[in-house]
C-alpha cells in the first residue's frame, strides 16, 4: 500500500488544535532501543516504522505553491497504518460515508462481548484465531437469539468491531456489536420489532457466548490450530487444556448491552466513536518526562473516575504494541442482514417493508472537497494570503524529499 497525501487534520485533536505530546515522540525517542532489546513480530515492526516516519521525508511527498503570492510549503505522505493515532479520521469519515447506505430507520442496541482474562496468555500467541473466534462467538449467539421464536423469530443486522485493549492499554479483548432493534422474518414477509428497550436477557447470551466460544476453542485445539509454547506448553496435553475448559466454563463471562440507540443518525456518531480508534489517541497523553510517560484513562471500577497513569517508555511501547493487529485481519465485520452475500436484496426488502427510501448517496468527491465538508477547512487555500490556491508544483521522492529538508521535519 502506498502512502498517502498528508491530512492536516489527522494530526489535530478533538478541538482542532495539534495535541501537546504524541505517540510518535515516544517512538522516535524510544523505539530503536525497544526493538534492540525485545522481539518484535513482523506487523509489529512495520506499524512501529509507520508511526515514526508518518508525515516526515521518509515517505515522500510534495511541494506546494500559491497561484497568488508564491508562498511554497513542504507536505509529507502519511502512513496510512491502521493503528498509527495521526492517521484514522478520514479513514473514519470515509467508512462512515459508506455506512449510512446499511443503515436502516429503527432502533439500534449496543451490545458487548468479553473475553475472560484468563484467556490473554492464549491470545498473545494466537491473535488471529481467538479474535476470529470471538467474532464467530457473538454473531452466532445473537442470531440463535433472534432466530427463536419464543426471542424475536427473525434476522437480525449486526456490526462487530474488535477492541483489544483497556483504558490503561492492559490486554482487555472484547467486541462491540451494533445489533438492528428487529429483524427480518424467515419467510421475508415482515419486519419483526425487538420488545420497546428490550434485546435479549443478558444473563442468558452470556451462558451461550461462553459455550459457543469454549466449544469453537476446544475444535481449534483438537485440530491443531493452536500455538502453545513456552509457558503455554503445558497445555499441548489434552488433559490441561480440559482442565483449562473447565475452569473458564465455570465462570460467569461478561456481555453487557447498553441502552438503545434512538435512531441512524445516533448510531452513525457512535460509530464514529468507535470503529477506527487505536489503543491510545494523542490527546490522552499527558506529559513524557525523558524515560517516562504520564497519561489520561478512566478507571471503570472506581466509578469511572479519570485519573492519570505513570509508565517507563519500554512499557508503554510494549503495551501499545499488544495491540497491534495480525496483517489483514478485518476488525470491522458485519453479520445476518449486514453480511456481503444477499446483502442489498435483504436491505431493499427491509426497506419496503418499513416504507422507507434507502439514504442519499453522497456523490463521488475530491480529497479536498471532503476535508471541506467534514472539517470547514480549505487546505488548498493558501495559509500566508488566504486568497491565493496552493498547487502542486513537484512530486518529492524520500530521497528527494530529505534533500529539501534537513533536518527532516514532521509536517502534521
Amino acid at each position: 500500500m502506498h502512502p498517502a497525501p498528508a491530512q492536516p487534520e489527522s494530526a489535530t485533536g478533538e478541538g482542532g488544535t495539534r495535541p501537546r505530546y504524541e505517540v510518535v515522540e515516544i517512538f522516535r525517542s524510544h523505539g530503536e532501543a525497544y526493538r534492540r532489546c525485545h522481539r518484535l513480530s513482523k506487523v509489529q515492526h512495520r506499524a512501529m516504522r509507520a508511526i515514526e516516519q508518518c508525515r516526515t521525508a521518509a515517505l515522500g511527498g510534495h511541494v506546494e505553491i500559491c497561484d497568488d503570492c508564491a508562498h511554497t510549503r513542504i507536505s509529507y505522505n502519511s502512513c496510512r497504518n491502521r493503528h498509527c493515532p495521526k492517521c484514522q479520521n478520514l479513514a473514519r469519515a470515509k467508512w462512515l460515508d459508506r455506512q449510512k447506505a446499511l443503515l436502516l430507520p429503527v432502533g439500534y442496541f449496543h451490545v458487548v462481548f468479553t473475553l475472560p482474562h484468563e484467556l490473554n496468555p492464549l491470545v498473545l500467541q494466537n491473535h488471529r484465531i481467538l479474535y476470529t473466534l470471538l467474532f464467530q462467538a457473538a454473531s452466532q449467539t445473537l442470531q440463535a437469539f433472534a432466530r427463536d421464536p419464543k426471542h424475536l423469530g427473525a434476522e437480525l443486522g449486526m456490526t462487530a468491531v474488535l477492541h483489544t485493549w483497556g483504558q490503561n492499554l492492559s490486554q482487555h479483548v472484547h467486541i462491540h456489536c451494533l445489533v438492528s432493534a428487529g429483524g427480518l422474518s424467515q419467510d421475508r414477509k415482515r419486519w419483526i420489532p425487538c420488545r420497546k428497550g428490550f434485546l435479549f436477557p443478558v444473563r442468558a447470551l452470556s451462558s451461550v457466548f461462553r459455550g459457543k466460544y469454549l466449544d469453537l476453542l476446544q475444535r481449534a485445539f483438537q485440530s491443531g490450530k493452536l500455538r502453545l509454547e513456552g509457558t503455554l506448553a503445558k497445555l499441548g496435553d489434552a488433559g490441561a487444556f480440559g482442565d483449562l475448559l473447565r475452569t473458564l466454563r465455570a465462570q460467569p463471562w461478561v456481555v453487557f448491552a447498553k441502552r438503545p440507540f434512538a435512531g441512524p443518525e445516533q448510531v452513525l456518531g457512535y460509530l464514529g466513536r468507535y470503529t477506527h480508534r487505536v489503543a491510545i489517541s494523542n490527546n490522552r497523553l499527558v506529559a513524557l518526562d525523558g524515560d517516562v510517560v504520564r497519561f489520561r484513562w478512566k478507571d471503570y471500577a472506581d466509578g469511572d473516575r479519570v485519573k492519570t497513569m505513570e509508565l517507563g517508555a519500554a512499557e508503554f511501547i510494549r503495551r501499545f504494541l499488544l495491540h497491534v493487529l495480525p496483517a489483514g485481519f478485518m476488525r470491522i465485520r458485519h453479520f445476518g442482514l449486514l453480511a456481503n452475500r444477499h446483502r442489498q436484496q435483504k436491505l431493499s426488502r427491509c426497506r419496503d417493508l418499513l416504507r422507507s427510501e434507502s439514504p442519499e448517496q453522497i456523490p463521488p468527491e475530491t480529497l479536498d472537497d471532503r476535508m471541506l465538508r467534514l472539517t470547514g477547512v480549505d487546505i488548498r487555500r493558501c495559509p500566508l494570503c488566504g486568497q491565493g490556491r496552493m498547487t502542486v508544483s513537484e512530486i518529492l521522492s524520500p530521497a528527494a524529499a530529505a534533500r529539501k529538508t534537513t533536518p527532516p521535519v514532521d509536517t502534521s
